[in-house]
């Protein structure tokens, strides 16, 4: 019998080999674990990721006290993504100093890198980095509970204000707004006690009433119940400055009769040394055509410290059209307090 040679084996189990590699490759599992990604289904979003609704504008996170002084973190943001992000509020003083001109820099590209609060502590900036993220994540909330509330704005909205301290107790309104009008007006706070239940009980409805004919805030005082009136008016406006923008409540936001371009935005209260500053604008058509101090520093020297310096930062308000205004000789305190609430009421715009 005639031996097969060795090289022609050698052949022979090399295409034999080369078949049964192909074959196999040819078999694809069931469970490919990139087939939904292949098929076309984006993975989930991870946690802490910006947004893609949509949003557009600026929207500014709470404040995260640290140990070393407050992180507050500000988002432009344009179709979804995150544009520009900085800091409105950092530590410093001393040493806080040249760690937050070394770290924030670098926490804000890195947001904008990230596409979300996923980023890395700066070596050496712990708390400020612990800080400013947890800021980061709070403005990415509020972006995303805009998108939806953008998506839905032809849906009814209930939207809480904030509590108003009166001289007889807090006072709280929730309204409910469907296609730009308030359909309904409650308080979920009201002095109460002795005097104040018959109070309530006689000027509540009334002004509830009042906020659903009026569509705003512009109600009439409750005679005999001025400070319910007073505290009732203040948390409804701040109810309805919380409609996102472009979601069809601008009417309800104070308008006043019928330009949907036209809102009205008060800001976050800014505490100050000498008391606390809040502003409240009014925007039309993007540019701001009124701006007042809802709350001011008085007593003593403050009073006129306010009454010459307030009005110079409303006019400089509508003139320059943002918060990027001069402070007032004499008046920094009050200035800086203007200017950073005024900030947040244009948050609230996009703008």
């Amino acid at each position: 019998m005639r031996k097969s040679h060795p090289v022609r084996r050698a052949v022979l189990a090399g295409a034999a080999t080369v078949s049964g590699i192909v074959l196999l490759l040819s078999l694809k599992p069931a469970s490919d674990p990139g087939s939904a990604q292949a098929a076309g289904q984006a993975p989930p979003a991870a946690a802490g990721q910006a947004p893609q609704g949509g949003v557009n504008g600026a929207v500014t996170g709470d404040a995260a006290q640290t140990q070393y002084g407050a992180v507050q973190v500000r988002l432009t943001m344009s179709n979804g993504k995150i544009t520009q992000a900085e800091a409105v509020q950092a530590p410093k003083g001393g040493r806080s100093d040249q760690i937050t001109a070394s770290s924030v820099p670098r926490l804000n590209q890195a947001v904008v890198a990230a596409q979300g609060a996923e980023i890395d502590a700066v070596s050496g900036a712990t708390y400020t980095s612990a800080g400013y993220k947890k800021s980061l994540q709070s403005a990415l909330d509020k972006a995303k509970a805009s998108a939806g509330a953008q998506q839905g704005s032809g849906g009814a909205q209930t939207l809480t204000g904030d509590v108003a301290q009166t001289q007889y107790g807090p006072v709280q309104v929730r309204v409910t707004v469907a296609g730009g009008k308030i359909t309904k007006a409650e308080a979920v706070q009201a002095p109460k006690g002795g005097r104040s239940d018959q109070i309530t009980a006689s000027s509540v409805p009334r002004l509830n009433q009042a906020a659903v004919a009026a569509g705003n805030a512009d109600v009439d005082a409750v005679s005999g119940a001025t400070y319910t009136s007073a505290g009732y008016k203040k948390s409804l406006q701040s109810a309805l400055d919380k409609a996102p923008a472009g979601g069809g409540s601008s009417q309800a936001a104070g308008s006043g009769g019928g330009q949907a371009a036209t809102q009205t935005l008060t800001g976050k209260a800014a505490q100050t040394q000498y008391g606390p500053v809040q502003v409240r604008v009014t925007v039309t058509g993007g540019k701001i055509t009124k701006a007042e101090a809802v709350q001011a520093p008085k007593g003593g020297r403050s009073d006129q410290i306010t009454s010459s310096s307030v009005p110079r930062l409303n006019q400089a308000a509508v003139a320059v059209g943002n918060a990027q205004i001069d402070a007032v000789s004499g008046a920094t305190y009050t200035s800086a307090g203007y200017k950073q609430s005024l900030q947040s009421a244009l948050d609230q715009a996009g703008g």
